[in-house]
């Protein structure tokens, strides 16, 4: 799920999608208005899922898509060589998750450990163990 905004709202911080990929914003350059044309703005984010680094130019009026990201909490119910699965606290439901990039979040991911989780566009992101 994803909500429209005016480009000239985003905020460095903020998250946008590009190119299907939600992407966290690490730098926004906005241009004047020329003679014929209007302001731009020149956009870099990394990507959550993937780290990329993408950049788009698009006028400041224009409409990007912003992800609506659901924060939930979980614990981790087991451990395999492709992933975690975690079951929700709130819900009870399990679900898969690729683990983390970051190596030592990944070494303090054992069964039992309460974790914060994101849903973005039918993806699921460990962020942090509590």
């Amino acid at each position: 799920m994803s909500k429209p905004v005016d480009v000239g709202s985003l905020r460095v911080g903020g998250y946008m999608i590009v190119d299907g990929e939600p992407c966290r914003i690490v730098g926004i350059t906005k241009s004047k208005p020329g003679k014929h044309g209007s302001a731009k703005a020149r956009i870099v984010a990394i990507g959550l899922f993937d780290g990329a680094k993408k950049s788009i130019v698009k006028p400041v009026d224009a409409n990007a898509e912003v992800p609506m990201i659901d924060k939930r909490a979980g614990q981790i119910f087991a451990v395999s060589p492709s992933g975690v699965q975690i079951m929700d606290l709130e819900t009870y439901e399990y679900l898969d998750s690729p683990f983390p990039e970051e190596e030592e979040l990944k070494t303090k991911l054992v069964s039992g450990v309460e974790i914060e989780y994101w849903r973005i566009l039918g993806k699921v992101k460990i962020i942090r163990v509590k």
